[in-house]
């Protein structure tokens, strides 16, 4: 009794130390791991979904959670909303209008908040949101099909373009007329408030827009790939380059104290300024995708967001 072999005697001797050493070894301090979850703004965030009213920004993410800040973007609160990505917004009315990729239609009020959803069934991918002046909702995407609503999301009534290509672009010039743009330089209009819709001359070189801006019935901006911009003056019937000093492809394009803007490649925000886009300097450029972006309402600034948790806002006044 209480006798082991001698051959036995280091293995416990060892057993002994070791189980010593562990009972000394300090719990490793996971605050700061509970501490970053806390933050409202993670790491994997992606905002490629941005907009902003007179009251919040709301930035939507493909990680399920909306970001709403009611101070100009110094700030953010997380609002959790489950499997989501959510991948444009708009403001509608007094709140917001944005899409799921996961074939669901979302909204809010005008502070960001009381979020709910509606099921979509076309198009089977949601690319882009409108709203058009009346509060009615419109969606875009693959098969070049468009949707809208006028009872926010109860009902939708599908205009199928029958073109095997996506529409990545779709805006209400006024309560009359709206344009959509996609694939292979598809364009289409409409003048009636988009109970029918005309298909437009295409946009040279089997265009591919990442983002459009219409100004006026006449005027309006595509971006596409490797930094292309157009402009157009006749309302889509031709359209001509555009010299693009940053030579960074611009995913998002929107108007800013009268001024065409836009965010992009690279970090890149750029504006209008005379007949070139130019480069709008901010401090501390992230050399990373800004797919997301829009003005703040009577603020010199904009909100841009990308991925990696970026979303920040950027002084705009060139005289500062």
């Amino acid at each position: 009794m209480g006798w082991y072999p001698q051959s036995r005697r280091p293995g416990l001797a060892v057993l002994a130390v070791s189980m010593a050493v562990c009972a000394c070894t300090p719990q490793p301090d996971m605050s700061g791991i509970a501490k970053e979850r806390q933050r409202p703004i993670q790491r994997y965030d992606i905002s490629q979904a941005v907009a902003a009213n007179s009251k919040v920004v709301v930035a939507g993410t493909q990680s399920g959670a909306v970001l709403v800040s009611s101070d100009q973007g110094k700030s953010w609160a997380r609002q959790v909303l489950g499997a989501v990505s959510l991948v444009d917004i708009k403001v509608c009315g007094e709140g917001f209008v944005a899409i799921d990729h996961y074939h669901k239609v979302w909204s809010a009020d005008a502070a960001g908040a009381n979020w709910k959803s509606v099921s979509l069934t076309d198009p089977l991918t949601p690319i882009v949101v409108a709203c058009d002046p009346g509060g009615g909702w419109w969606v875009a995407g693959t098969q070049a099909v468009i949707a809208a609503s006028h009872d926010q999301g109860t009902s939708w009534q599908v205009t199928d373009l029958k073109k095997d290509a996506q529409l990545t672009t779709l805006q209400f010039i006024d309560a009359d007329h709206a344009v959509a743009m996609g694939e292979f330089g598809i364009t289409v209009f409409s003048d009636d408030g988009g109970k029918t819709w005309q298909k437009g001359p295409k946009i040279p070189g089997d265009f591919y827009p990442y983002a459009a801006l219409f100004t006026s019935r006449n005027q309006g901006w595509v971006s596409g790939i490797a930094g292309q911009i157009l402009v157009t003056t006749d309302g889509g019937k031709t359209w001509q380059k555009q010299n693009n000093l940053t030579q960074a492809p611009l995913y998002r394009l929107f108007l800013h104290e009268g001024v065409p803007y836009g965010v992009g490649a690279g970090g890149t925000v750029a504006r209008l300024d005379g007949d070139a886009w130019r480069t709008v300097p901010y401090p501390d450029t992230l050399p990373v995708f800004l797919g997301g972006g829009t003005p703040l309402p009577g603020q010199k600034a904009l909100v841009a967001g990308g991925p990696g948790g970026v979303l920040r806002a950027i002084g705009t006044d060139t005289k500062q």
